[in-house]
């Protein structure tokens, strides 16, 4: 027997379980309280009638009150199998479709959707079924680009090495210090791609350690830009700091706000022309630390503004790859600052407007 037809067996099994206890019920409250009260309706009116007569009379009574029983039992077991059907056919008409869904699901197609007809909990039910089907689709497309990335980000080296091993095998390349140099890089260039990857995929599913504790934001923003100080001045761009008088302890793992600080001032420093400015900034807003780079560099369109935090996203993919980039730390910034409890944000008026990255996190004691 199919679930639904499950379902409507015991609804209509229950609605008439109601029908025969009320039944019950009410044949036995007849039965002790009908002749009391035919007595008592009757009054002395039984006292001018013969024996027979009153015999006759409550004879006729009970058989009355029976018949009525009778026919008022059968109309409430047909009406109960008719509201049976009627409410099993609207209860597991929804449920059938979500039943078919989830087998269609599982058998890969994530696009499956039920609809939505009704605002009772069958309908929250089909409303959260599809919220899943949604996530589940979302991951999958994700997973799926995600291979795809991999695969395209790994053939580019390795097409590299496998045509200089070529070279050198067949003599047509010479084993300079130059082609070393050009084979460690692409060697270097596939370690750092993996360990990137290795790190987004801890970072999003939470196994990297934290350590959550208050964290000095003035410090960590005046350390990340000492850090960047040489390579920016070589490239005649200035680093330059904006941060109040007042204390900001914010909760956070210091390393790894740190990383997520490096990854922007890096690309800021990294896109920018000479004679930019890359400005770093730090407020508390209500319960939130809000740590901000902003660059004067290419800025972005809104709709890369949507995308820029996605892996292996680049807004100009040559010129990305030149520079180093593997297109996936803003993905690993976004799921560190995630796995402390904060978020990121890209701010951009368009382009040649420069760009501004922010990480909030809570401040210390907001947790509470």
């Amino acid at each position: 027997m199919s679930p639904r037809r499950r379902l409507r067996t015991r609804l209509l099994a229950s609605h008439l379980a109601v029908v025969v206890v009320g039944s019950a019920t009410l044949s036995i409250a007849v039965g002790l309280v009908a002749p009391g009260a035919f007595e008592a309706a009757m009054g002395h009116a039984a006292d001018g009638m013969g024996e027979m007569m009153t015999t006759l009379v409550r004879d006729a009574f009970q058989e009355a009150t029976r018949t009525a029983l009778v026919i008022a039992v059968g109309a409430a077991a047909v009406a109960a199998i008719a509201v049976a059907i009627a409410l099993s056919a609207r209860l597991s008409r929804p449920i059938g479709r979500l039943a078919r869904a989830s087998r269609r699901i599982a058998s890969g197609r994530y696009a499956e959707r039920v609809p939505v007809t009704s605002d009772d909990e069958i309908g929250d039910l089909a409303a959260s079924f599809n919220t899943m089907a949604a996530s589940l689709e979302a991951t999958e497309r994700r997973r799926l680009q995600l291979v795809g990335d991999v695969a395209h980000e790994l053939r580019t080296p390795l097409a590299t090495l496998d045509g200089y091993l070529e070279g050198l095998e067949d003599g047509v390349i010479a084993p300079t210090e130059a082609t070393w140099t050009l084979l460690r890089g692409e060697t270097s260039r596939l370690a750092r791609l993996v360990n990137d990857l290795q790190e987004l995929w801890r970072a999003e599913a939470r196994q990297l350690p934290m350590s959550l504790t208050p964290v000095d934001i003035a410090g960590q923003v005046r350390a990340v830009g000492e850090r960047f100080a040489a390579q920016a001045h070589e490239r005649e761009i200035m680093i330059q700091s904006e941060l109040g008088p007042e204390p900001l302890m914010a909760t956070a793992d210091a390393e790894r706000l740190g990383q997520i600080l490096d990854n922007f001032v890096s690309n800021a420093v990294r896109y920018s022309l000479p004679g930019n400015r890359v400005t770093l900034s730090a407020r508390a807003e209500r319960k939130t630390i809000t740590i901000g780079v902003a660059d004067e560099g290419p800025g972005h369109t809104p709709e890369q503004l949507e995308r820029v935090f996605e892996r292996f996203y680049r807004v100009d993919p040559s010129r990305s790859r030149a520079l180093g980039g593997s297109g996936i730390g803003l993905a690993i910034a976004r799921a560190l600052a995630e796995a402390m409890g904060g978020h990121v944000a890209a701010e951009s008026e368009g382009p040649d407007q420069g760009a501004t990255f922010r990480v909030f996190l809570p401040m210390v004691g907001s947790e509470d």
